[in-house]
């Protein structure tokens, strides 16, 4: 399964970006119901793209494949148990710029984008090997 990602495909579990829909609330410290479906579980564990890095990931020719959206999760979850709000992920090839609270990939940049920019309005980095 090394097939990549590209945007706007469905692929197995994983959720297309435009349907994907953020995390639910659970408030008030109360057990989750029983009897949530897989598909309801799964969807607390995903992130999902913004509008604006999914026109970044496609005019840059970046493909996302499972191994990475993986990694991606991982370290969206690493940033939330930090109390990160805005974090940029950096892989090998491309950076994120992520809002960790709402699990928003915000906006993507391959290795050349990258190239001497600077990055604001982040609290905290994720460095994926």
């Amino acid at each position: 399964m090394n097939e990549p990602v590209r945007v706007g495909n469905l692929y197995p579990g994983i959720v297309h970006p435009g349907a994907l829909q953020q995390p639910k609330n659970h408030i008030g410290g109360n057990a989750q119901p029983q009897g949530n479906s897989f598909k309801e579980l799964f969807q607390d564990e995903l992130f999902r793209l913004s509008n604006h890095a999914v026109k970044r990931l496609e005019q840059r020719g970046i493909e996302l494949k499972p191994d990475q959206i993986s990694k991606i999760n991982s370290a969206i979850d690493r940033a939330a148990a930090k109390g990160a709000k805005d974090s940029l992920i950096l892989m090998k090839d491309m950076a994120l710029i992520v809002n960790v609270q709402n699990r928003t990939v915000v906006t993507a940049m391959d290795k050349n984008s990258m190239q001497d920019n600077v990055f604001t309005q982040i609290d905290s980095a994720v460095i994926i090997s």
